[in-house]
């Protein structure tokens, strides 16, 4: 869906989108979508209402610029993981535990994460399905590159990178985003122990059939 159909939209000042896209994000998250008004937005970020359709068209293009921000600022984050463990190493295991607990810690202090998630699953009917196809591809992206070099070199025994990375997530980070948590976030030794379990599981499927004879034959 194309909500900016027939209406030309302004760059306008990076301060002003800033202030914008802030105020939008508070009112969406205490209020709710359907009871934030576009002249709540504008008194918010101190600009006219005349200005935030300037540029931003409509409200549900303004929801969906705020979760397309906080989206990139999470993508920014799995891109640091992966450069921060992913690229050089020593042992893939440790390797790909440290990368899961660099997410997940990052994740807990991030207020965009945050706001993504509360937004994306309450407002999911007024977001278009080529946002979560987008976010969904671009969160994967990192990951099937990785793996794909992986099976090149011989570290990974992989057929499928998207499904491989697929099942890499939901089996360590994500599994921990999901867990039922009484106290806010899991203390760091759940964190680890999910973490490094999923991690044993994907290597058990994934790891080449030398390495898994290999360890069978020690344990």
């Amino acid at each position: 869906m194309d909500h900016t159909e027939n209406k030309k939209i302004r760059k306008g000042s990076s301060d002003k989108r800033a202030k914008i896209i802030a105020a939008a994000r508070d009112l969406f998250l205490t209020d709710g979508f359907d009871r934030s008004s576009v002249d709540a937005v504008a008194a918010k970020a101190g600009v006219s209402k005349r200005t935030v359709y300037d540029y931003y068209g409509d409200k549900q293009n303004l929801l969906l610029a705020v979760v397309e921000e906080s989206s990139s600022a999470v993508l920014n984050m799995i891109e640091q993981g992966i450069s921060d463990h992913l690229s050089e190493f020593e042992d893939l295991a440790q390797a790909l535990i440290l990368f899961c607990g660099q997410i997940v810690a990052s994740a807990n202090g991030s207020s965009d994460y945050i706001a993504l998630i509360r937004l994306v699953m309450v407002e999911a009917a007024n977001l278009p399905d080529s946002f979560f196809e987008r976010l969904d591809h671009a969160t994967e992206e990192g990951l099937i590159s990785r793996f794909t070099a992986f099976g090149q070199s011989g570290l990974l025994d992989v057929r499928d990178p998207k499904m491989a990375a697929k099942h890499f997530a939901a089996l360590t980070f994500l599994l921990v985003f999901n867990q039922p948590r009484k106290t806010g976030v899991l203390d760091e030794e759940q964190t680890k122990r999910i973490i490094t379990e999923g991690v044993h599981v994907f290597l058990c499927a994934y790891a080449p059939r030398s390495v898994q004879n290999k360890n069978q034959a020690s344990s």
